[in-house]
């Protein structure tokens, strides 16, 4: 893969995972009964850089997110929360990954980043709070992390599936990854199905 096409790859994925940060910023809380709650919709740029790049540019990827986002209209405070709920998401939705697509789907893979990324935020607040009660809270933010988890893995899994630049990219990360080998051709063995 040329190098040029993947830097521009990255930062592509990065940008639009800030704006879709933004945007997120600004729009009302979509669950009215937890607050704070969010949908989490740049976890999609995260899923879409882990499944078509090596891990160490989907990290890149979620770093640059995170510190662009904050630079443009968060706080230390929100740096932090975003930190812990990113990167705690993007480890566990690594290990999920490395399952197989036998064993997991796309899908599943998105709603355990959901969950573990109200984790890790709950984690920061109760640090902060310097009490454990906060963590009462988990199970009310585990629900909205699996619907949102649910909601991000469905339009990443139709992303993939048209998004010829997201296939390219897929396609040749599977030529020196065993791994992604084996999602591609999960995915092109589904889509060769359904034609026949």
């Amino acid at each position: 893969m040329n190098k040029n096409k993947r830097l521009i790859y990255i930062s592509l994925l990065a940008a639009q995972g800030v704006v879709i940060t933004l945007l997120e910023r600004s729009i009302p809380f979509p669950f009215a009964f937890a607050p704070g709650a969010k949908l989490g919709l740049a976890n999609m740029v995260t899923i879409l850089a882990l499944f078509t790049l090596p891990y160490k540019d989907s990290f890149k990827v979620v770093w640059m997110r995170l510190i662009i986002s904050t630079f443009l209209g968060g706080t230390l405070s929100t740096f932090m929360y975003s930190f812990s709920g990113a990167f705690l998401s993007y480890f566990g939705m690594i290990a999920v990954r490395r399952l197989g697509p036998k064993r997991v789907s796309l899908i599943g893979v998105s709603a355990t980043g959901g969950i573990l990324h109200n984790v890790g935020q709950l984690i920061v607040a109760s640090t902060i709070a310097q009490s454990f009660s906060v963590m009462l809270y988990l199970p009310v933010l585990a629900f909205t992390g699996i619907f949102s988890g649910i909601a991000v893995g469905i339009a990443a899994n139709y992303l993939m599936e048209h998004v010829v630049t997201i296939q390219n990219f897929q396609r040749q990360e599977a030529e020196n990854d065993r791994l992604t080998r084996a999602w591609y051709q999960a995915n092109y063995t589904k889509e060769y199905q359904q034609l026949e």
